[in-house]
């Protein structure tokens, strides 16, 4: 078994077709706000985590709609995360997906990871979201919502 986690992970932006995105908020560091997210295990594909990364995180089933947005990142490793990472590892390669709800619906966050959760218009989301690619992804993916 391997003891460090692969420097390769998944963002999905969830969000719904009015703009509204989900945000959750992590347990280790608390403020720090998030849309789904995680490494991916050994021999697992990229669409594989995302599907595992969405129910683990939310309880939803993401079998129909969740889309490869071919938006890869790369960025370094948070100082306090490296030791979760073989020694020397210093990036994270990063693959984007996104998945739209036909509405707001209620998450079953899991509690070792995430303290609270919420749904937000799209520029509330982005302006709460911790990380500079979370950031982007929502803006690239999430439409603007219509006044129609």
């Amino acid at each position: 078994m391997n003891l460090f986690k692969r420097p390769e992970s998944v963002l999905v932006i969830i969000y719904t077709p009015h703009g509204e995105v989900l945000q959750m908020r992590r347990r280790n560091p608390q403020d720090f706000w998030q849309s789904v997210t995680g490494s991916l295990q050994p021999n697992e594909t990229t669409r594989q985590a995302a599907l595992r990364e969405v129910r683990e995180e939310t309880g939803f089933i993401a079998d129909h709609g969740l889309t490869d947005n071919g938006m890869v990142n790369r960025y370094p490793i948070i100082k306090g995360w490296t030791k979760r990472f073989a020694p020397g590892t210093k990036e994270n390669v990063e693959h984007v997906f996104s998945w739209q709800l036909p509405a707001i619906d209620a998450v079953r966050l899991n509690p070792d990871e995430h303290l609270e959760y919420r749904w937000l218009p799209r520029d509330e989301a982005v302006k709460l979201a911790s990380s500079a690619t979370d950031r982007d992804a929502i803006l690239k993916l999430v439409p603007e919502k219509s006044d129609g």
